[in-house]
């Protein structure tokens, strides 16, 4: 008989977290869902407390955490409401609790999942920033607390189901000669260079193949998100930046590859439906139904490849470049992308100055060791400060349309290839 997961899903309102619930209810008998969080979205955290009744909701602010309350009092739904990062660790760390979604965008799910680790959990792991910023940290916890991790972003998932079922963190005596990490290239992977400085941040969100909250939809437009996927491979499967090949792959229907040293390529396939590596990561190493349509190779019919262009996305040459430092710069490059893609969605700066402001702020900072969260998350503020002074410096020549000062004007360039 299947054992029944008790669940804590962090950031159930957005995108992964709804398709988490998705899966959890057409299983109610194997699922259990304890706790929910979710940062100001009182609406939808209310429909979903209605919905699976969780014993704990936990809002990140206490006005939305008040309003939540007194709407679930008025509903006679007796859910323990809290607020605040103290009260995702606590959640996120329940003795009842043997798996937790790690799905809250940006720094902010880095605590609550590293207090997952601390105690040991069964870790579905969705949230880019605990990887890229903390990743020996992160990794260093997980082993120590003999807590298990999988992947839930769409390539890293199909990366762990491509690699050898006892993969344990040696490519070479695996076999494995490289990971080819797969990228849609996002909805400007053939619009005209002289055209990216005019976009505007609903182009941006609008991807031809994911359905994605905003912030990771413009990750996507520079393929920042494949920066830091390559950088999250590098943590999650023991990878030298050298053996990750980004592969451009428009159809999304790859989602990622092992390349062997015999020659043989092993690939996931599937659509692109957020809800099959969720139901993997729920259920391994069983496989149940996620409600994903089955994949009609006569109707996909071709699948194309390309090499990624750096001088149309510089966010992928900068993130290789932070990866290979080492050290404060993986942190370094997500605050100031953060800061950046924030800047850009409110109209403050164009599409072409997010990786402008990203490297300038890379070049501003002295390279330094951070050997535990607290140095970690220092850098992360000491970035964001000196993204939000480049700004400061910068918004006039912006205004004036003097910023940045020139499109490239060759549309190949050298990709990162080994």
């Amino acid at each position: 008989m299947t054992k029944t997961r008790h669940l804590t899903i962090l950031g159930s309102t957005g995108s992964i977290g709804e398709s988490t619930l998705d899966v959890v209810a057409r299983h109610p008998h194997r699922y259990q869902v304890v706790a929910l969080t979710a940062d100001r979205n009182v609406e939808k955290m209310l429909g979903q407390c209605t919905r699976f009744h969780p014993s704990y909701a936990v809002m990140l602010d206490a006005p939305s955490a008040g309003r939540l309350e007194d709407r679930l009092r008025a509903a006679g739904l007796d859910i323990k409401v809290l607020s605040g990062i103290e009260s995702l660790e606590k959640v996120a760390s329940l003795p009842e609790i043997d798996t937790v979604m790690a799905a809250i965008v940006g720094a902010a799910g880095i605590r609550p999942t590293l207090a997952a680790a601390r105690t040991g959990k069964h870790i579905l792991l969705a949230n880019k920033e605990t990887l890229v910023m903390a990743g020996r940290v992160f990794m260093d916890t997980l082993k120590q607390h003999h807590a298990t991790l999988l992947p839930i972003d769409s390539e890293h998932n199909a990366i762990f189901q491509s690699l050898p079922s006892r993969f344990n963190g040696d490519l070479a005596g695996s076999g494995v000669r490289r990971i080819l990490l797969t990228a849609s290239g996002g909805p400007f992977r053939k619009v005209d260079l002289e055209m990216l400085e005019t976009v505007t941040p609903e182009q941006a969100c609008a991807h031809p193949n994911w359905v994605m909250g905003r912030k990771i939809s413009v990750d996507s437009a520079t393929m920042m998100n494949k920066g830091l996927e390559v950088i999250e491979a590098h943590w999650l499967f023991n990878a030298e930046p050298e053996k990750i090949q980004v592969v451009i792959h428009p159809q999304s229907v790859i989602h990622s590859m092992v390349e062997y040293i015999d020659g043989s390529v092993l690939a996931q396939l599937g659509n692109p439906d957020m809800r099959t590596p969720i139901a993997h990561a729920l259920s391994y190493p069983e496989r149940t139904e996620s409600g994903v349509q089955s994949l009609d190779m006569f109707k996909v019919a071709r699948l194309d490849f390309e090499f990624p262009d750096f001088k149309r996305f510089p966010c992928l040459r900068l993130a290789y470049e932070a990866l290979a430092a080492g050290g404060n710069m993986p942190a370094v490059l997500n605050a100031a992308n953060e800061v950046a893609v924030e800047v850009f969605l409110a109209g403050r700066i164009p599409f072409t100055a997010v990786p402008v402001m990203i490297e300038d702020v890379m070049k501003s900072t002295e390279r330094q060791n951070v050997p535990d969260l607290e140095s970690v998350l220092l850098a992360d503020l000491q970035a964001r400060a000196t993204a939000r002074e480049w700004l400061t410096c910068n918004t006039g020549r912006i205004q004036e349309g003097q910023y940045p000062h020139s499109v490239p004007d060759s549309k190949t360039d050298n990709p990162h290839t080994f």
